[in-house]
């Protein structure tokens, strides 16, 4: 038996549970039982599974890919989805989406099964495998190191922490039972998160099962937190660490990390400890080729990926040609090199290189800071000019010159094919600069200085800034946004900077006006989160209003998919009202593979996707 391969109890638990989905009303009643396998079966299981997977990984396999630079591998100090890719392959919750379903569908990961929900959804009890092991690390004193429930206590302690990168999220502090009195005591200068503390809503009740005791019923947020949410970290590495906690990534996952030279590359290799995993099945026929190209393969198969640190779709595309990146994901500044009428140019598919192209759930919006004494706040005034700005900025034509096409206008918060999403509202142009300056000479704003700029309605300089990241594609919209407020009078500046820096600037509240968004989720709970004012780590307007506070608690409480998108639509019409951020567009994203990768599938919702996918050898060049 290897060391890594341990029985418990002699035995091997057999779980069959059901859980509600986020969108039915069906609410689990069924109590999982306990099914005793007999001990020498059991073990061989457990050393055929943990052997199997140290074999799988082939070293002579590596994929090879681009990405922009990142900031930490520490799960809860993430700030950018190329950080959150590559810790996601290092670490693992208890959850994941299936890599194959549409509608998406939670599939068990570190769990052994499937959530058991009692008390009408405020008690979710989880049973995790046994046999998962952490890396190794000197914090384990040359020890294995097995996955347990009380990991999962820690980490969910760490999402809560306030002086971490979360900033203490107020709305999981209000969902789980006994945090919020906790994440306040931790709030106050000087003061530090009791992780010793019992906290009734987050109990190891065995080695093995975790359970959550929410306060409220929340299908949404409670899968977000299980899936993509809280990743397991041992707590022994993250004391051990300190400081370099953001650097020295210890997980369950598929991958650990084996080199990081800032700015330049990394370089994450196969975790021998991991267990071997199967390609997705599928019943639908247009995943039938797939899935068969898959079928008997023991997973991981790839043995390194290098990931190489280019933050332009240009030079990636470049190395892409080239063959040294195995698949690439372009945005639009360079996508008219590779389409012709929206199909792939014929030098590419001659080459078997596969595109797909599909919406990536999210939404793109300007954002307002509401903490801004210029534009932010609830005074007519400020409203007025928030609204203006919607109606001055040519939305179409942001997307035909800047996205390339490459996106749909946004005609709502929540994108197509995620819940809440209303297919009946009209798709209508915003743009209507006549409008947008009629507003704003009777809001006080028809004043002009002498270079013929709107003065305030006190009648000082007006200057709008722009925060921004760096890139071709930023210059595109820089150049589009200074030609529309110049035709409403409005002087804008821009603050340029690297994508990392922006982002933390952009979470300490230090900007006026910010173009980002958020997504990636089969539920629009994210999207519409970012003006919930109780989710802190989502909303970097700092919006706060009462009557969207109760819609988006509507929203999950909702039994049917008619309340939900009712919910829906009171957001979209209290943010066209107040204009706390202006919906832009759902951007396409679009992938371009070469035909030696296999088990490539796209999706907006799985992110660990590399250890499904194989190399073949003998057709790479």
């Amino acid at each position: 038996m290897p060391r890594n391969a341990v029985c418990v109890g002699g035995s091997l638990r057999v779980f069959s549970l059901r859980a509600r989905s986020a969108a039915d009303a069906v609410q689990v009643k069924n109590v999982s039982r306990f099914a005793q396998i007999g001990g020498l079966l059991a073990c061989t299981a457990l050393v055929l599974a943990l052997s199997s997977g140290a074999r799988a990984a082939d070293p002579n396999k590596v994929l090879r890919v681009a990405s922009p630079d990142i900031a930490s591998l520490d799960p809860e100090q993430l700030i950018d989805s190329a950080s959150g890719l590559v810790a996601n392959a290092i670490f693992e919750g208890l959850y994941e989406w299936d890599y194959l379903a549409r509608p998406a569908k939670l599939v068990p990961n570190t769990a052994a099964a499937l959530p058991e929900i009692t008390d009408g959804g405020l008690t979710w009890t989880i049973q995790i495998r046994p046999g998962i092991y952490f890396t190794d690390d000197p914090a384990f004193k040359g020890k294995p190191r097995e996955l347990v429930a009380e990991d999962f206590v820690y980490s969910y302690k760490r999402w809560l922490d306030p002086n971490l990168g979360t900033g203490g999220d107020l709305l999981a502090a209000d969902l789980i039972v006994d945090a919020r009195a906790e994440v306040e005591a931790a709030r106050k200068p000087g003061a530090h998160f009791n992780y010793d503390r019992p906290l009734r809503g987050l109990r190891a009740l065995d080695r093995y099962t975790f359970q959550l005791r929410l306060n409220d019923v929340n299908y949404p947020y409670t899968e977000f937190l299980l899936t993509i949410g809280v990743w397991a970290m041992a707590r022994e590495v993250v004391e051990a660490a300190g400081d370099d906690i953001l650097n020295r990534p210890v997980g369950t996952g598929p991958y650990r990390l084996k080199e990081w030279k800032h700015g330049s590359r990394i370089v994450l290799e196969a975790n021998p400890k991991y267990r071997t995993v199967r390609f997705p099945r599928s019943s639908d026929p247009k995943h039938a080729e797939l899935v068969r190209s898959m079928e008997g393969k023991t997973l991981p198969q790839l043995g390194t990926i290098e990931i190489s640190i280019i933050d332009e779709d240009l030079p990636a595309l470049l190395e892409f040609d080239r063959g040294k990146f195995d698949y690439v994901e372009l945005g639009s500044a360079v996508i008219e090199r590779l389409l012709v009428n929206g199909k792939l140019a014929r030098g590419y598919a001659s080459r078997g290189i596969a595109h797909y192209a599909f919406s990536d759930a999210s939404l793109r919006s300007v954002f307002f800071n509401f903490n801004d004494p210029v534009i932010g706040g609830l005074e007519l005034p400020h409203i007025a000019l928030r609204r203006a700005i919607a109606l001055g900025f040519d939305v179409d034509t942001f997307i035909r010159t800047v996205y390339r096409g490459q996106a749909l206008p946004a005609n709502q918060l929540v994108p197509p094919e995620v819940t809440g999403h209303d297919p009946k509202a009209p798709m209508k142009s915003r743009y209507n600069p006549a409008a947008a300056n009629a507003l704003l000479d009777r809001s006080g704003y028809n004043k002009r200085d002498a270079d013929g700029y709107r003065l305030a309605p006190d009648g000082r300089q007006l200057t709008l800034t722009f925060s921004i990241r760096r890139g071709t594609q930023m210059r595109d919209t820089e150049a589009l946004w200074k030609k529309n407020m110049n035709a409403l009078a409005l002087r804008m500046q821009f603050h340029e900077a690297p994508a990392q820096d922006l982002l933390k600037e952009v979470e300490a509240g230090h900007f006026q006006i910010h173009f980002g968004g958020q997504g990636g989720t089969p539920s629009g709970f994210l999207i519409l989160g970012e003006l919930y004012s109780k989710a802190s780590w989502l909303n970097l307007s700092r919006f706060r209003l009462p009557a969207y506070d109760q819609s988006l608690e509507q929203f999950i409480r909702a039994s049917t998919s008619t309340e939900q998108i009712a919910a829906g639509r009171k957001m979209s019409e209290l943010t066209e009202y107040y204009a706390p951020m202006i919906p832009l567009i759902h951007p396409l994203k679009n992938d371009f593979v070469h035909p030696w990768v296999m088990g490539f599938h796209p999706s907006p919702y799985v992110n660990n996707y590399w250890k499904y996918l194989d190399i073949d050898l003998a057709a790479r060049p």
